[in-house]
């Protein structure tokens, strides 16, 4: 079985980061924080989920602020969520099973991000984002916003939706 560091990037986010937190901290083995600078709750939120908690000075740059969450990491992927992102049941069912069964060669998980809903809240708008990258295999974010990471090696189509 892989091991998954959980990367993330906040700023201000108390009203939503403990569910998301919650969605997937049994899914990970260990969960990094980067925050940008908050002024509410949001770190004693995180530290309720992880001791790794660190201060990142906002400057205007998603793409370095995720490479400095990745940074951090020290299992053999990297899983990035925003806070207001979640992961359903189902879903975390499919990501332990991916988890189980991942051979270490591929270099990065893309996984559908649902971003559109209808007022019943069925998907009306999805699109593969890449979600697991193979931590220190020489790929980074780039993009000062709507930062992305350009696949390098084996590319797998995930089940798990974000």
């Amino acid at each position: 079985m892989v091991s998954v560091s959980l990367c993330m990037i906040v700023k201000n986010e108390e009203d939503v980061l403990e569910r998301c937190l919650e969605s997937a901290a049994d899914l990970v083995d260990e969960i990094i924080i980067v925050d940008t600078g908050s002024t509410d709750r949001t770190k004693e939120i995180a530290a309720r989920f992880t001791d790794q908690i660190y201060d990142f000075p906002w400057c205007d740059d998603f793409a370095a602020a995720r490479n400095e969450s990745f940074s951090h990491a020290s299992m053999d992927y990297c899983m990035w969520l925003d806070a207001d992102d979640v992961l359903l049941e189902e879903d975390q069912t499919f990501f332990l099973a991916l988890k189980e069964s991942l051979d270490p060669s591929v270099s990065v998980v893309m996984a559908p991000y649902y971003t559109g809903f209808d007022e019943n809240g069925r998907v009306t708008f999805s699109y593969y984002r890449e979600r697991l990258i193979k931590n220190r295999a020489g790929m980074s974010w780039v993009g000062a916003v709507h930062e992305a990471i350009t696949p390098v090696g084996a590319v797998l189509y995930g089940d798990f939706a974000v």
